[in-house]
């Protein structure tokens, strides 16, 4: 593809016909005065709902954070347990604080850093002046998101294995709650920041002619997503490191080596696999969430520009977004079960909501599109609708094969009878084979939201359809995030209900939430997956059209090849395609230096503390905690050093076109690396509760000891490597977006 960045604009005239009469030719000039007056009139009323729909983001923003602070309250109305409930809850919330104040005063040097930088780049006029602080912005507001999510968590959860005491159904509302929490702080801080950045903006340069103004406000806004793609890298991959060095540690010495259960509380590091929980699957999710649903947003709103839509476009997602968040507040109304329901129940209770929020958006979405696009541009709503049904797709992919109702886990389960090679041998090949479907209907819901949108006859129509189709999967957020976060909220009770010696009904009904909540959780780290696709798709397409204006507001004649036989975008494919492995290795090897420790650790205590195992003494707890904390925030310092300094490098050395590549190659193989271990990771960990349930054995047999030792390999696939994966593919996109101007101006090749 050959781009010229200085190409001239317009339509190509055609010849007259002269077997026109003169008769209709004499009125033409009425009859075109009449057609222009009727558009003129349309476009206006459309500009009229454009500018009152606008506030339908800020508006729902705050409406969320009023739910999310009624469903705060909400949990904690609920009584926090007996004494040793307490206790136990307390260690994991002190634990899980003192880990996230020591990481944010470590990331906040680099932020720091970062925007000195920033400011450099500013004064020599490569950016915007607002984008350092935009930067801030971003950072801060998804690092709130984090922490608000986590705090609210961990008061959940000893409250929700006081509440399994009295039913399934009532440790279900606390859980559910506690991730609403979640959910409705990442979408409402993401539309509160995205509407405060552009109302702003908008002031700021109000005296610009519209388009100008809005070519602007987009561009700027564009490039502040960088800050919160920094954040949750480090949040994920930090919190990542923590928690599955914890769970690595407390198993290997824990249920391997001195045959003592889960979550007991003679292991040193089982209090530590508890923050980790917190830390990682819910500070950093909502980091991760929080900056994917950003970046989609902003990314369509850029697209809108190059699409001809103008202010009307730039609003749609906004709109979208908007909506979304309400129809998810609805849907939550519906997450409702009997009081002793079954596990088959307590899923489809969760789906409901999910289904009803997706149906609402599916309704209202039409409407919105009509009236601010037209309905000649209907097909933009079949783009969401297709988005839609991919997030759904996904989660019902992401199910089968890593739910143990399902013959793939089953499958892994059963390898585990002839021991720990073919267990893992099995359980890569689950992994393998799910890149399959799930490839298919991203490619499914790229091509058909391009088409759909009028790709074919309009190559920037088809990109922003493929960007409204990223915002319609993630306008269910709010519910879908809280369905995720609920599993790490649940996975807390079980282990409370074990460390507090409670009836065996309790730990029964806490590993049947538990369970439940390893099906949400990889069903939303699929859907994580899924809208990263989606969403650095558009961030690419962003960056092309960002470059091209670029280009001619600098007055540079830059011809650009995009096609896979120049060497620089050649280079720059290998380059992506090497990154997400590169990646992945550091953090895996991360993951085990640090699990190494609390294995030494674990077994100095064993041999050291007196009566220890036989229950008459208690472990150091801190110990464990303080190592994990330690050795994340320094062990997190490198991949993320490497995935923020490797667009800058390569675009210095092959320009925009090995920087295009490098996007595109960093997506192909991150996106498919992240469904595998995901799948993998989560396949072994279902097969070890499917056995622990009776089958093959059950507990203490040769095929539990195999399934432990598939899960102990899976832990950081699926917890640490694949939920960062989809961070870096984004992460990479914002900081090209960012210093797109001087990679045009200062480049090799």
């Amino acid at each position: 593809m050959l781009i010229n960045c200085n190409r001239p604009g317009g339509f190509g005239g055609g010849a007259e016909k002269d077997f026109i009469s003169w008769g209709i030719l004499g009125k033409l000039p009425s009859l075109t005065r009449h057609i222009s007056s009727n558009l003129h009139s349309t476009e206006r009323k459309r500009r009229e709902m454009a500018e009152y729909l606008v506030y339908l983001a800020p508006i729902s923003s705050v409406i969320a954070l009023l739910f999310a602070v009624y469903f705060a309250k909400t949990v904690m109305k609920y009584e926090e347990g007996t004494e040793e409930m307490q206790e136990i809850a307390g260690a994991i919330r002190i634990g899980a604080r003192a880990y996230l104040r020591r990481q944010y005063r470590t990331v906040v040097v680099f932020f720091l850093g970062m925007f000195a930088v920033l400011y450099v780049f500013v004064h020599f006029g490569y950016l915007n002046v607002f984008v350092p602080w935009a930067f801030l912005s971003g950072a801060a507001f998804s690092a709130l998101a984090g922490f608000i999510g986590m705090t609210v968590a961990t008061q959940a959860s000893s409250r929700t294995t006081y509440a399994a005491r009295s039913s399934l159904n009532s440790a279900l509302r606390v859980a559910f709650a506690g991730g609403a929490v979640m959910g409705l702080t990442v979408v409402g801080l993401g539309l509160f920041h995205l509407s405060f950045w552009y109302f702003l903006l908008n002031w700021v340069y109000r005296g610009m002619e519209e388009t100008a103004r809005i070519q602007i406000i987009t561009s700027t806004m564009l490039n502040f997503g960088m800050g919160a793609s920094g954040m949750a890298l480090f949040a994920r991959v930090g919190g990542g490191i923590f928690t599955k060095a914890a769970d690595v540690g407390a198993d290997l010495v824990g249920k391997v080596e001195a045959g003592i259960p889960e979550d007991d509380a003679r292991n040193p590091a089982v209090i530590a696999d508890n923050v980790g929980d917190n830390v990682g699957d819910v500070a950093g999710l909502g980091a991760d969430l929080y900056e994917s649903y950003v970046g989609a947003i902003v990314a369509t709103c850029a697209l809108a520009v190059s699409a001809g839509f103008g202010l009307q476009g730039v609003v749609v997602p906004l709109a979208m977004a908007g909506i979304g968040v309400l129809a998810s507040i609805v849907g939550m109304r519906f997450v409702r079960t009997g009081e002793e329901a079954s596990q088959g129940e307590l899923l489809r209770a969760l789906r409901r909501g999910v289904f009803v929020a997706g149906g609402i958006i599916a309704i209202v979405s039409l409407f919105v599109i009509a009236a601010l696009l037209g309905w000649d541009n209907v097909g933009m709503y079949f783009a969401v609708l297709f988005g839609l049904l991919c997030g759904i797709g996904i989660g019902l992919i992401t199910e089968y094969y890593t739910s143990a109702q399902y013959g793939a886990t089953k499958t892994v389960a059963e390898s585990a009878a002839t021991g720990h090679a073919t267990v893992i041998i099995q359980g890569l090949s689950v992994g393998m084979v799910s890149i399959a479907p799930f490839t298919f209907i991203i490619v499914l819901t790229i091509i058909a939201s391009f088409y759909v949108s009028g790709g074919a006859g309009n190559f920037s129509l088809g990109l922003y359809g493929i960007g409204l189709a990223a915002v319609g999967m993630l306008s269910t957020l709010g519910i879908t995030l809280a369905t995720d976060a609920y599993g790490p909220i649940a996975d807390n009770a079980g282990g409370i209900a074990e460390m507090s010696h409670q009836e065996p009904i309790v730990r029964e009904r806490t590993d049947a939430l538990d369970s439940l909540g390893n099906t949400t959780a990889a069903t939303g780290k699929g859907f994580c997956i899924g809208s990263a696709a989606l969403a650095a798709l558009a961030l690419i397409a962003a960056y092309r059209d960002q470059v091209i204006l670029i280009a001619n507001d600098l007055g540079l004649e830059l011809m650009l090849d995009f096609s896979v036989l120049n060497t620089n975008v050649l280079a720059g494919l290998l380059l992506g395609s090497m990154l997400p492995f590169v990646f992945s290795a550091l953090t895996m090897t991360a993951v085990g230096r640090t699990a190494q420790k609390v294995v030494l650790e674990v077994r100095r205590q064993f041999r050291e503390i007196k009566g220890l195992l036989e229950g008459t003494s208690k472990p150091d707890y801190a110990q464990c905690v303080d190592i994990c904390t330690q050795a994340a925030l320094r062990e997190m310092i490198m991949p993320s050093v490497i995935a923020l300094l490797s667009p800058i490098a390569v675009g210095l050395i092959f320009g925009v076109e090995g920087v295009v590549g490098l996007l595109a190659g960093s997506l192909l193989s991150g996106i498919a690396l992240a469904v595998f271990t995901a799948n993998s990771g989560g396949a072994w960990d279902n097969a070890k509760k499917y056995i622990e349930e009776g089958h093959f054995g059950g507990k203490g047999s040769e095929a539990h000891m195999a399934a432990i030792t598939g899960d102990t390999v899976g832990d950081p696939l699926k917890d640490t490597v694949g939920p960062s994966l989809d961070i870096l593919i984004k992460l990479i996109s914002m900081v090209s977006l960012v210093f797109a101007s001087f990679i045009i101006q200062h480049h090799l090749f």
